[in-house]
């Protein structure tokens, strides 16, 4: 198991809280990894002489198993507001994904994103927001009853059985919030420097598979357009979404390049995202789903992107199993071949975005291994 140590948590949420609610001691079974580390890279320098800065630089962290068992390494990008601790554990001291993924015989390499945790961020690199524990309880913990969307009364895997279960004040909930961070507000500034990072890790380590969750969603697209031969699969957890349009917990125009706010490359090229004719899908795909915008034919192409093995995976009682199908049609429309995987068609029910941490994660895991020794070659 892997989690959090018993100080840590006193230090979360209080001795006095920590003893009423008797949680398990955590401990750290690493009997599968034989060697683990960290390492810096991207950046580059800014700045007057005699004043430089680095920007750009991400840090990494890597777990090598002892069987290495699968062609390629997993790296592992996490979303908005968190590290890469979502990968290390769950707030209720069960094995993470890092660990399991090792245990099967990846190599598994984890980030920070640039600009956050140990990644460092500058004043200089521009506003930040961070998440309240309101906007978390609706948007990923509480979500059956904080919720808005159809389908949220479904949500049954976050962890305890306390009364505020996902609430503030409940211990779960609150070694979670605890691990979440300030965000750049800006997404154009946030998707370069993660491409930049990404592209510069994959020319550092070679071809890998990226595993990506919501806002990292448009950084995959976009490691991959800037490194094609090095990215072998794409595996999409809820990715940021849809194209063009922002959607229930968001309004207004977004993601002008269709998947990403920046530039991907499009045949014929495009100079200007306007430059993309799209119109919306006459009736939605289901009830209550997002009504998509597509590209109008000819489609352009997402040349890079053709021959990359890809999943989108959403959960069942997320708000984005109302608009994923859309960032997979447009990507199929643009050429790629991508499978949309709604865990309900393989028999696991119940969860809600954060799906590396609820209480089935290990059972989400399983279908990612599955998928990848099945497509990617």
């Amino acid at each position: 198991m892997r989690g959090l140590s018993v100080a840590i948590l006193a230090a979360f949420i209080g001795p006095a809280a920590l003893a009423e609610v008797k949680l398990p001691v955590p401990t750290v079974d690493q009997s599968a990894v034989a060697k683990r580390g960290f390492f810096y890279v991207g950046g580059h320098y800014v700045g007057e002489p005699g004043k430089h800065i680095m920007v750009g630089q991400i840090y990494v962290e890597v777990l090598a198993p002892k069987a290495e068992r699968r062609p390629y390494p997993l790296v592992l990008i996490h979303g908005a507001a968190q590290t890469a601790t979502n990968w290390m554990g769950t707030p209720d001291g069960r094995e993470g994904w890092a660990d399991f993924f090792v245990e099967q015989g990846y190599v598994v390499y984890m980030i920070d994103q640039p600009m956050r945790g140990r990644s460092a961020y500058h004043p200089a690199d521009g506003a930040t927001r961070m998440f309240t524990a309101e906007n978390e309880q609706f948007q990923f913990t509480a979500i059956e009853s904080d919720g808005t969307w159809p389908g949220r009364d479904k949500h049954t895997q976050w962890p305890g059985d306390s009364t505020n279960k996902g609430k503030q004040g409940d211990p779960i909930f609150d070694g979670f919030y605890a691990t979440q961070v300030e965000t750049v507000v800006s997404n154009e500034e946030t998707q370069q420097r993660n491409r930049d990072a990404g592209a510069a890790l994959l020319d550092k380590i070679g071809p890998a598979i990226l595993l990506t969750h919501s806002q990292s969603g448009s950084f995959g697209w976009l490691i991959a357009d800037a490194r094609p031969n090095l990215v072998k699969g794409i595996v999409a957890v809820e990715p940021s979404g849809p194209p063009f349009e922002n959607t229930i917990i968001g309004t207004g125009k977004a993601r002008a390049w269709g998947p990403t706010d920046i530039a991907l490359t499009y045949d014929p090229p495009v100079k200007d995202p306007s430059e993309i004719s799209v119109m919306r899908d006459e009736k939605p795909d289901g009830p209550n789903m997002f009504l998509c915008w597509m590209q109008t034919a000819p489609a352009r192409q997402l040349i890079n992107l053709k021959s990359i093995a890809t999943v989108v995976i959403s959960a069942e009682a997320s708000y984005h199993q109302l608009y994923d199908n859309c960032t997979v049609k447009y990507l199929n429309q643009a050429g790629m071949k991508v499978e949309w995987m709604p865990l309900q068609n393989k028999g696991i029910h119940g969860n809600g975005h954060m799906v590396m941490i609820e209480k089935n994660n290990l059972a989400i895991a399983k279908v990612i291994d599955d998928w990848v020794l099945e497509k990617v070659k």
